[in-house]
């Protein structure tokens, strides 16, 4: 597992639960060479004495070198712990109500637990929900994410969008495309 210390003084914004890890506050990185290089790998954060301060999705070619999964110790970052934070966040929203044209927020990255993850429903015949993937962490997830999108929302129709800079600056590939069932119709404005 990879392992990354913070400088010395660089753990306040962590202890008040600011959820990015900026190369800058970076002390070291322990683990194997092929870890520390896998974008989104999953990294136990500590600061110089040793202290647990976090989990998080390690992107080894960002200036945001990490992005907080939990700040409890105890938590596990496995499918369980995606599934639970994509129905809290759709739970927020209640139910599928976008009107035609106008797409509907269902989840919002870091408000809802999952940096870097943008989800918008954009209704009709049987709907569609839209996907952007601007991070390691959740790009690492993203079969798990979006199984549990169409279990949870019934909506089968599952297309990313990427935002060209974005992954570029996460040092991902730029994917657009569907992912699941079908392409939105023509004339679906997709932001």
């Amino acid at each position: 597992m990879l392992i990354i210390t913070i400088k010395q003084g660089k753990e306040k914004s962590l202890l008040e639960r600011q959820p990015w890890i900026y190369l800058s506050a970076v002390e070291r990185v322990d683990g194997k060479y092929d870890e520390k290089m896998k974008s989104g790998a999953t990294a136990l954060v500590r600061s110089s004495s040793g202290q647990f301060l976090a989990r998080a999705g390690w992107s080894p070619k960002s200036q945001i070198r990490a992005r907080v999964w939990s700040f409890d110790e105890k938590e596990a970052v496995d499918h369980a712990m995606f599934k639970r934070r994509v129905q809290a966040a759709l739970a927020k929203r209640k139910k599928l109500s976008a009107a035609p044209g106008k797409p509907q927020r269902l989840i919002n990255a870091e408000e809802d637990g999952l940096p870097g993850l943008l989800v918008d429903y954009h209704a009709g015949q049987p709907g569609y929900l839209v996907c952007q993937f601007q991070a390691a962490g959740v790009d690492a997830w993203k079969v798990t994410i979006v199984k549990t999108l169409i279990a949870e929302t019934g909506c089968p129709n599952v297309y990313e969008h990427a935002d060209y800079l974005v992954r570029k600056g996460e040092g991902l590939p730029v994917s657009t495309g569907v992912l699941a069932g079908d392409e939105p119709p023509y004339g679906i404005e997709i932001k």
